[in-house]
C-alpha cells in the first residue's frame, strides 16, 4: 500500500554494443558444444549480434576434457565453414575463433605441450568450475604466464565461492576479468548480479562478452543496454574489447 513512496528507477537511454565493437565470448560454432546446434542457428545468432552493434565476433567454444573434447582442428574447421556462409550471404561481420578452456587437471597437464587458441595480444580465455576453485590455481596461472599467455577469466561473477579478497588476488597476479552481459541483468541469479555490480564498482572488469549460446540469450541483450551497471562499465573506460 506504500508503493507510491518507492523511488522509481529512471530508465536510461540504451548504449548499443558498437561502443565496444568486439564480442570475445560466445558459442557459435555448430554442434561442438552446448551452443549453436546447426549452421543455420549460427547464422541467425550472428545476425542478431550484428544488429546490436558488434563489428567483430571472436567465438569461443568450450574445451573440457570430460565433456567437450574440442581442439584447434575442430574449432578452426568450424570457423572456416561459418566464414564461408557469411561470405555467401554477404553478412558484414569480422569473425574469428579462440576457445574457452576449462581449468582442471587435464588442462594443467597440457600446458607447455600444445599451443592453446588465443585472441588479440595472446589473451587466453579460461573458466573455472562453478562449485570450487581449481586446485593449484596460482601454480597454473604462473605456468600459463611463463608460456606467454595473458589470462582472461570468463564470467567471474558466476563463481560465488570467490570473495573480494580472492578476486583481488587474481587481479594482483595479472588475471583479467570478462563479465557476461546477462550477469548484470540477473539472468543467472540475484547473487551473480550483485557480484557483477560489485566488480564493476571496483573497476575490476577488463572485457565484456555475450557468452551467447542460443536465441533466448540473444533476445535479452537489448535489456542490458539500458542497465545502470552497463552505463557505469562504459563510463569506467576500462574495457579493452575495442582494442582487439
Amino acid at each position: 500500500m506504500f508503493n507510491w513512496f518507492k523511488k522509481k528507477q529512471a530508465k536510461l537511454y540504451p548504449i548499443d554494443f558498437s561502443n565496444i565493437k568486439v564480442d570475445i565470448h560466445s558459442h557459435l560454432i555448430p554442434g561442438i558444444d552446448d551452443g549453436a546446434k546447426s549452421i543455420e542457428d549460427s547464422l541467425a545468432l550472428i545476425k542478431e549480434l550484428v544488429k546490436y552493434g558488434f563489428k567483430k565476433i571472436i567465438t569461443t567454444p568450450h574445451v573440457m576434457s570430460d565433456l567437450y573434447k574440442n581442439d584447434s582442428n575442430t574449432i578452426i574447421s568450424g570457423l572456416e565453414k561459418i566464414r564461408k556462409r557469411l561470405k555467401e550471404e554477404s553478412i558484414d561481420i569480422e569473425f574469428e575463433a579462440a576457445a574457452e578452456y576449462y581449468v582442471d587437471y587435464d588442462f594443467e597437464q597440457r600446458i607447455g605441450k600444445e599451443n592453446f587458441l588465443t585472441f588479440g595480444d595472446n589473451y587466453l580465455l579460461i573458466e573455472f568450475s562453478f562449485l570450487e576453485a581449481p586446485r593449484n590455481l596460482y601454480d597454473i596461472i604462473f605456468k600459463l604466464q611463463l608460456e606467454g599467455y595473458k589470462l582472461v577469466l570468463a564470467h567471474p561473477a558466476r563463481y560465488q565461492y570467490l570473495s573480494l579478497k580472492d578476486y583481488e588476488g587474481l587481479i594482483d597476479r595479472g588475471v583479467l576479468f570478462q563479465l557476461n552481459f546477462l550477469s548484470m541483468l540477473g539472468y543467472y541469479s540475484n547473487e551473480v548480479k550483485k557480484n557483477a555490480e560489485m566488480l564493476i564498482k571496483k573497476e575490476m572488469i577488463s572485457f565484456v562478452g555475450t557468452d551467447c549460446h542460443n536465441m533466448n540469450h540473444a533476445r535479452l541483450y537489448s535489456k542490458c543496454q539500458t542497465l545502470s551497471a552497463w552505463h557505469d562499465l562504459v563510463k569506467s573506460q576500462k574495457l579493452l574489447n575495442s582494442q582487439l
